[in-house]
C-alpha cells in the first residue's frame, strides 16, 4: 500500500501547487507569495486532517519528497511563459479535480490504515481533498471551489465512503476509484450539477436598485 500511497500523494502534490501558484501569479503576488500560496494549496488539507485525527503536524517536515516535488512545480509555473499558463487555464478545473481525486484517496487510505472509524475516514477524504484549496482561495481574497455552485466535496465524500465501506486497497481498485472521482466532478462541472440550496435574501436584497438587472 505503501508505494500507492506515494504516488497519489505526488499527484495530488503537483496538481494543487500547480493550482496554487498560478492563483498567485492571477493575484500579482511576487515570487515569495507564489511559493507560499502553492506550499499553502498543496499541504494545507493534509495539516488540517492531521490535527484533526490525531497525526503531529511536524509530519510534514518529514515529507521532503513531496516539498521538493511541490517547490519544483511551483518554480517551473513561475518561469514559463506565460501562453502555456493560459493554455493550462483553459483545462483548470480538470487539473483541480486531479488534485481533489489523489488527495482524497490520499486521505481516506490514511485515515483507513490508521484503523479510524468509517466516518473519520470520510472527513479525512474531505478535508485532505478540499482544504488545501480552501485555505488558497481565502488567502487570494476569492469566493472558496468549495462553496460554489458545481459539486466538489461531495465527491470527495463519496471516495472515503467507499475506501471506508469496502476497504480497497489493491493498486486498480483504487486506481479506478481516482478515475471515477475525476470523472464524476468534470461532469458536475460540464452539467452545473448543484446541491439543493436555499436564500433568505430576496429579490429586493438582490437587486437593491428596484430596477432591471
Amino acid at each position: 500500500m505503501e508505494w500507492e500511497f506515494q504516488v497519489f500523494s505526488i499527484i495530488g502534490t503537483i496538481a494543487f501547487a500547480v493550482s496554487g501558484a498560478i492563483v498567485a501569479m492571477e493575484e500579482d503576488y511576487d515570487i515569495l507569495g507564489v511559493f507560499v500560496l502553492g506550499l499553502v494549496t498543496a499541504f494545507g488539507g493534509g495539516v488540517i486532517r492531521n490535527l484533526l485525527i490525531g497525526v503531529p503536524v511536524t509530519t510534514l517536515w518529514s515529507q521532503g519528497l513531496f516539498l521538493k516535488t511541490a517547490g519544483i512545480s511551483i518554480l517551473i509555473v513561475f518561469i514559463v511563459p506565460i501562453a502555456l499558463i493560459h493554455h493550462w487555464k483553459r483545462s483548470e478545473a480538470f487539473f483541480d479535480a486531479i488534485g481533489l481525486a489523489a488527495f482524497a484517496i490520499q486521505g481516506a487510505s490514511y485515515a483507513l490504515n490508521a484503523r479510524l472509524p468509517i466516518s473519520a475516514v470520510m472527513v479525512a477524504a474531505m478535508l485532505t481533498g478540499i482544504g488545501g484549496g480552501m485555505i488558497r482561495d481565502i488567502m487570494a481574497g476569492r469566493k472558496p471551489l468549495v462553496l460554489r455552485d458545481e459539486i466538489y466535496a461531495v465527491w470527495a465524500i463519496g471516495a472515503g465512503l467507499v475506501i471506508g465501506v469496502t476497504g480497497i486497497q489493491k493498486p486498480w481498485e483504487l486506481f479506478t476509484l481516482f478515475l471515477l472521482v475525476v470523472a464524476f466532478r468534470m461532469l458536475s462541472v460540464f452539467y452545473k450539477w448543484k446541491l439543493p440550496r436555499r436564500s433568505l435574501r430576496t429579490a429586493t436584497d438582490r437587486n437593491p436598485t428596484g430596477g432591471q438587472s
